[in-house]
């Protein structure tokens, strides 16, 4: 057993978007010394040198691919890197060959494009670079600190870099207790799959505890004797369903992090969903949904702006809806701004300038929003129970406020028709300026961890992306389900997809550079336009105080997309 009075290094490694401090380790570490352990944080997705390995690997992919297959490269893209540096850290030297003709299958199912050996050459080598380095920066952390415990919060794609330094540690330092959580073990290593049965048979030797689903209880038992020192997978069943009591914590630790490096702070609402889209996995890793009320939230958040002088918050909520107008009223009683950005859902508050006018003042920054199809056919087989009036409406609403109106639309989910897909085309064109960006994604298939997971098991045959044999150097299979529409056609709609926002000059920003062109489009487009980004360095901004409340009559979309009243 460990003593709790032994340092526990907690550790998010690459490649995750560093839009705000690790959330997970942070509220993690806040748990721990509330309870008297000794526990640090590291974040390597802000080492730069890293960084511009990832930059490089991007770069080399748009030199090579054909520019109408880029599709949303940042985006798949990750899935391609996350294979490529997990085929690097388990290949042999002697089967070079097999390593490199895997990296052009694993480019070929996501570009779809012939890949020669220069392009699989130039992405060996920064990917060897890439593990080069980290090794260096990491085992200077490890000496540096010296745990007794080394905690690695996982994600898809960062668990080939985890893998990596679990080995690492364990050889270097091998009396160092090496635990692993996260949301990985919700979908692609989700319980019960035949991918966490083989991760657990590979990583026996230098991963001891693997903590699946809400960790910060489970982690603490075991530290104090609780659990059976015995077992080496732990869940919420092991300690009868216990669920921590989100209403009784502490504000998240950044104190580790130069929260300089990142645009946003994060903070959070509640855990889990209340509601059960087929594709998500979100209920599913926090089990029931809880929230805190509104003069709790907004406490915190301040409490946080005063102590690391931020105002700009990322809520890391599944979707704020529950409270988000309660939040608002409770801020707007205080005569200091806080600015928010979360995830909503279509409803019909959004659909209200009244409410999101209210929303505005109290703060709300930017909405991210899951609308997913502009076809109702789809929607409705996706369980997201709305309409796509609604979502008109909704949208016009929001930019209305000058809300930034980010849009999440998923191309390919199951039985997706070219007409449903142009009717999602059609309704993007219809909305354009009520639109601040898109981002689309692929429809990811998972054995289990989705709502529909066993649904689609049985409606439809399943097959098996990459080859059997390259199991050994993915350690997880990727399914796809054999339905239409097929994974080249849905690649092929991304693809047109993304001509088409170019057509239409709707932004999916990336780079800083990206996000400031974006800001500056959406203030052109709309008089109650958030501040850019770019206004929150080293400025104090309270213009939502000053949005005016308007007198509406009925409001409407018209055929050509103005918002009248």
């Amino acid at each position: 057993m460990i003593s709790i009075q032994e340092k526990i290094l907690l550790v998010l490694l690459p490649f995750w978007s560093p839009l705000i401090p690790p959330m997970g380790i942070s509220c993690l570490k806040s748990f721990l010394l509330k309870h008297r352990c000794e526990v640090k944080c590291a974040d390597f997705n802000i080492v730069e040198p890293l960084r511009e390995l990832y930059d490089y690997y991007f770069d080399t992919l748009r030199g090579y691919v054909p520019k109408d297959k880029h599709g949303n490269l940042y985006s798949i893209g990750q899935d391609v890197l996350r294979n490529h540096l997990m085929a690097h850290i388990n290949h042999v030297d002697e089967n070079e060959n097999e390593y490199s003709e895997l990296v052009k299958v694993i480019l070929y199912k996501t570009f779809y494009f012939e890949i020669g050996n220069e392009l699989v050459d130039r992405l060996n080598k920064i990917v060897l670079e890439f593990y080069i380095r980290l090794g260096q920066y990491f085992i200077e952390l490890l000496e540096r600190e010296k745990p007794a415990v080394l905690g690695l919060s996982v994600f898809n794609g960062t668990l080939p870099a985890s893998i990596f330094v679990a080995r690492l540690t364990r050889d270097k330092y091998p009396n160092i207790k090496i635990y692993m959580g996260g949301g990985v073990f919700a979908d692609q290593m989700a319980m019960g799959t035949p991918n966490l049965d083989f991760f657990l048979e590979k990583t026996v030797g230098y991963i001891d505890k693997i903590f699946i689903g809400e960790g910060e209880i489970l982690l603490l038992k075991l530290l104090r004797g609780d659990l059976p020192g015995g077992q080496r997978v732990y869940r919420a069943n092991d300690i009868d369903w216990e669920m921590l009591a989100i209403n009784s914590v502490n504000i998240p630790d950044f104190s580790d992090f130069d929260t300089r490096l990142y645009p946003y702070l994060g903070a959070y609402s509640s855990r889990s969903c209340p509601f059960q889209c087929s594709f998500c996995s979100e209920t599913i890793q926090w089990g029931p949904y809880r929230k805190k009320s509104s003069e709790q939230i907004v406490k915190e958040l301040f409490e946080l702006y005063q102590k690391y002088n931020y105002q700009l918050f990322f809520m890391s909520d599944s979707l704020l809806n529950p409270v988000i107008t309660d939040i608002a009223e409770e801020f707007l009683k205080n005569s200091q701004s806080i600015y928010w950005d979360a995830c909503i859902r279509i409803d019909r508050n959004a659909c209200d300038p009244r409410r999101t006018i209210l929303w505005r003042r109290g703060g709300f920054y930017r909405a991210r929003i899951g609308i997913e199809s502009g076809s109702q056919r789809l929607l409705n087989l996706m369980d997201k129970r709305i309409y796509v009036e609604e979502i008109k409406e909704a949208l016009a609403s929001l930019a209305f406020a000058g809300i930034k109106t980010s849009t999440l639309w998923i191309v390919g989910h199951p039985e997706e028709t070219e007409e449903d897909f142009q009717q999602t085309l059609d309704l993007i064109e219809e909305l354009k300026d009520f639109i601040y960006d898109v981002e689309g994604t692929p429809f990811w298939y998972h054995l289990d961890g989705q709502v529909n997971s066993s649904q689609w098991l049985k409606q439809y045959k399943r097959a098996l992306l990459y080859p059997e044999n390259a199991r050994e150097m993915l350690i997880s299979q990727t399914w796809i389900v054999d339905c239409e529409p097929h994974r080249e056609e849905i690649y092929r709609r991304l693809n047109r997809l993304v001509k088409h926002l170019h057509r239409l000059g709707i932004p999916n920003p990336y780079t800083m550079q990206e996000i400031l062109q974006a800001d500056m489009r959406w203030q052109k487009l709309h008089k109650n336009a958030v501040p850019t980004l770019l206004e929150f360095k080293d400025n104090y901004i309270d213009e939502n105080k000053r949005v005016k409340e308007f007198e509406f009559g009925r409001n409407t979309i018209q055929k050509d997309a103005n918002f009248s009243f």
